[in-house]
């Protein structure tokens, strides 16, 4: 059995890099914050403290039935899918919480390493979560992204889908797919356009040539 200096040890160890994870999380206005990640791991490290425990008792004394140190493990790993599913927030075409989501896998699998005892595997992923979320995190925002957004747009008749479609692609915007319907009793069109571009500017250049159509009479833009 663990003695109570090793077993403070890896609690410790465990709440230290699963709080600093969370941390970071918090500081970009993440749901799951320092405290989220911090239980999380500490729970991780308290499970295989427990899991270990129950195999070399078990082993010591012939009595008692043998048991797998991983089952209980699996079942914190299946508990953290749930946990992980509830950060997770979709927004029009736009799914935030994902990172977040991955946060805590990764924390719940270092708390379960610290807690097996292994510290060299447990700090070296740490530190590749770390360097991946702040160093990594400036490098990702130097990549040009692909953008999605959907413009619905409404229109009197006089208005034609290769107009619109025109005004869009000079502004820079490439075009998914456009979907329309037409209402007889107010005698207007309302496109529904999916668009995809990288350059930010884009939106800007969509949003000046519309106010020049004289056929426009109302739009929005989201995503």
């Amino acid at each position: 059995m663990t003695d109570s200096t090793e077993t403070i040890l890896r609690l410790l160890l465990g709440a230290l890099l699963g709080g600093i994870i969370g941390f970071e999380r918090q500081s970009h206005g993440r749901p799951a914050g320092f405290r989220t990640h911090l239980i999380v791991s500490l729970a991780s490290v308290l499970i295989m403290i427990v899991s270990d425990n129950f195999y070399r008792t078990s082993t010591l004394d012939p009595s008692i039935i043998r048991i797998d140190p991983a089952r209980i493990a699996a079942g914190a790993i299946t508990g953290i899918g749930f946990l992980g599913a509830g950060v997770i927030i979709k927004s029009g075409l736009t799914i935030q919480g994902l990172t977040t989501a991955a946060c805590l896998w990764i924390v719940s699998v270092i708390g379960l390493a610290v807690g097996s005892g292994l510290y060299v595997p447990a700090l070296t992923a740490f530190l590749i979560t770390f360097i991946a979320l702040w160093v990594l995190r400036r490098v990702e925002v130097r990549v040009p992204r692909l953008t999605y957004k959907i413009l619905t747009l409404t229109t009197e008749p006089a208005a034609k889908e290769q107009d619109v479609a025109g005004v869009l692609r000079e502004a820079g915007a490439n075009i998914a797919n456009i979907e329309y319907e037409m209402d007889r009793v107010k005698d207007e069109f309302t496109y529904h356009v999916s668009l995809t571009f990288r350059k930010k500017e884009v939106v800007d250049a969509i949003l000046e040539r519309i106010c020049r159509l004289p056929y426009v009479k109302r739009f929005s833009i989201r995503g």
